[in-house]
C-alpha cells in the first residue's frame, strides 16, 4: 500500500492545535450552543429548568455535566420540527432515520450547517489520504440517509469527482469503479465485502483495482475485518464515524498514517464517555457510552446526545484532538444470552479466525422454554462448501465461540450465498424470541 499520509502544511491549523486552543474554543462555542438551544428550543428551555440549571451555569467545560441527557426519544416526541432552533423557513435541507420502530427521527441543517459538515467530512477525507481531484465512488445510500449526501458534499469540498452510485447494483459498482478509476471508495464495510466477492465472481483481481483508499461506516466493524479487506484490495481501510443527530458522517474519522483509533473533530463536536447505567462521566481511557454535545450546529444543536454507542477516549496521536476507539458494539446492541454479554462484532472476530468461513453472517435469537439460544448463520467459502468441510468449520467456530466468548452456539454454515447480502447498514441480529 502506498504512503499516502497528508502533509502537516495540509492539515487545518486547530488539528494540530494545542489542547489549550481547543478547549478555549470549545467553551466559547459550547456557551454559544447550550444558550442557542436554551432559547430557541421549548423542549431545551423546559429540560434545563427541570434539572434546574441554566447556561449561566456553564464556566467550565466540566460544568457541562450538571444539563441533562438528551436522547432519542425526546427527537420521535418532537416530530417533525419541533427540535429546531431556527424558522423552517431558515432549514434548507432535512435528513431522518428510517423510521422503522415508530416515527423517524428529523434532523435539520441551515446553509452554514451544511458547509460545516462538507468541511467535517472533507477533513476527516483528507485524514483517510485522499487527495483533491481523487475519484470517490459514493456507495452509501442516498435520501433520507445521511451517509451519501454527507460523503458526497465533503468530497466536493475536498476538490474531488464524485461518482454517487448509492447502494445496489453489486455488479455495476465493479464496473463503475474500474471504468472511472475511483481511487477512493465510501461504502458500509459489510457492502464492501459484496463489492468484493463481485470481484472475485466477475474473475477479478481486487489487488489490481483503482482504490487506494477505503472510508468505511455506518455499522461496527473489527480490525480484523479492516485486515481482510486491506490484503485483498492493496488498500488502506479506515474507520469514519457519524450520526444524523449529531450531524452525519465526519464526526471522528482514522488517521491513515497511524490507524489507531478516530480523531474526534472537537472544534465542532464535544465528546464525553458515560457510565450506561448511572449516567456518571468517566475519565478518559475507561469504556463506556459516547454522548455528544454540537458546538457550531444552527437548526439542529444537540446537547449531550446518548449515542449507545460504546467506546472510550484518548489522547490525540496523529492530530491534537482526542481520539475514541473503534466502536465495538452498542448499548441497545446487546445481546444477553444466559447472563452472558455479546456484541455481534466479538462472533465476527471468532468468524474471521476460521479460514473455511466467509464473513457474511446473521445472529438469530430464540427461546426454548426459559432458555435463550442464538444461532450463528455463515457462509462457507466456495471451496470449503462441501458437506464435511461445513461441518468442520462449524464445529471449529462453535468451539471458539465457547473458548472465548463463553457460550454454546449453534452453527448454521450455509454453501455460498446462503447468508442475506447487505446493500447498507448490515442487520446481524435476528430476534424470534417471543416478545412480552
Amino acid at each position: 500500500m502506498k504512503d499516502i499520509a497528508p502533509a502537516r502544511h495540509e492539515l487545518d491549523p486547530i488539528e494540530i492545535a494545542s489542547r489549550d486552543e481547543i478547549a478555549a474554543l470549545q467553551l466559547e462555542r459550547m456557551q454559544w450552543s447550550v444558550r442557542h438551544a436554551y432559547e430557541n428550543v421549548p423542549f431545551y428551555s423546559e429540560s434545563f429548568d427541570k434539572a434546574g440549571v441554566h447556561p449561566d451555569d456553564l464556566k467550565d467545560l466540566s460544568d457541562l455535566a450538571k444539563f441533562p441527557f438528551t436522547v432519542k426519544q425526546n427527537l420521535r416526541d418532537n416530530y417533525p420540527f419541533g427540535m429546531f432552533a431556527v424558522p423552517r423557513e431558515q432549514v434548507v435541507r432535512v435528513h431522518g432515520s428510517s423510521g422503522t420502530t415508530g416515527k423517524p427521527t428529523v434532523v435539520g441543517y441551515t446553509r452554514n450547517d451544511i458547509d460545516n459538515w462538507a468541511t467535517v467530512v472533507a477533513r476527516s477525507m483528507r485524514a483517510s489520504g485522499t487527495r483533491p481531484g481523487d475519484v470517490v465512488h459514493v456507495s452509501y445510500g442516498y435520501g433520507l440517509f445521511t451517509g451519501g449526501l454527507g460523503a458526497h458534499y465533503g468530497a466536493e469540498k475536498l476538490g474531488c469527482t464524485v461518482v454517487p452510485v448509492s447502494g445496489g447494483m453489486t455488479a455495476r459498482q465493479v464496473t463503475l469503479i474500474e471504468d472511472f478509476g475511483a481511487s477512493t471508495i465510501m461504502v458500509t464495510p459489510s457492502y464492501m465485502l459484496s463489492i468484493l466477492d463481485e470481484y472475485r465472481a466477475q474473475g477479478l483481481d481486487p489487488r489490481n483495482s483503482p482504490l487506494q483508499v477505503g472510508i468505511f461506516g455506518a455499522e461496527p466493524w473489527t480490525n480484523a475485518m479492516r485486515a481482510e479487506i486491506e490484503q485483498a484490495f492493496d488498500m488502506h481501510a479506515v474507520d469514519i464515524y457519524g450520526l444524523s443527530e449529531v450531524i452525519g458522517p465526519g464526526v471522528a474519522n482514522e488517521c491513515v498514517e497511524t490507524k489507531d483509533g478516530l480523531h474526534i473533530w472537537e472544534d465542532h463536536f464535544y465528546p464525553e464517555v458515560i457510565d450506561p447505567v448511572t449516567g456518571e462521566v468517566l475519565p478518559d481511557g475507561e469504556k463506556g457510552e459516547l454522548v455528544f454535545t454540537s458546538l457550531t450546529k444552527e437548526a439542529f444543536p444537540i446537547i449531550r446526545y446518548r449515542t449507545r454507542d460504546l467506546t472510550r477516549l484518548m489522547p490525540g496521536t496523529a492530530r491534537s484532538m482526542r481520539r475514541m476507539e473503534k466502536i465495538t458494539g452498542r448499548s441497545d446492541d446487546m445481546m444477553i444470552i444466559r447472563g452472558v454479554n455479546i456484541f455481534p462484532t466479538q462472533i465476527e472476530e471468532q468468524i474471521l479466525k476460521v479460514p473455511a468461513l466467509a464473513p457474511h453472517f446473521q445472529l438469530e435469537l430464540t427461546r426454548e422454554g426459559r432458555m435463550d439460544e442464538m444461532t450463528v448463520h455463515v457462509e462457507a467459502l466456495a471451496d470449503h462448501a462441501d458437506e464435511i468441510a461445513r461441518a468442520t468449520a462449524a464445529a471449529d467456530l462453535a468451539e471458539r465461540i465457547k473458548q472465548v466468548i463463553g457460550i454454546t452456539a449453534r452453527i448454521d454454515v450455509t454453501t455460498p450465498e446462503g447468508v442475506a447480502r447487505s446493500q447498507g447498514k448490515a442487520q446481524r441480529i435476528i430476534d424470534n424470541r417471543p416478545k412480552g
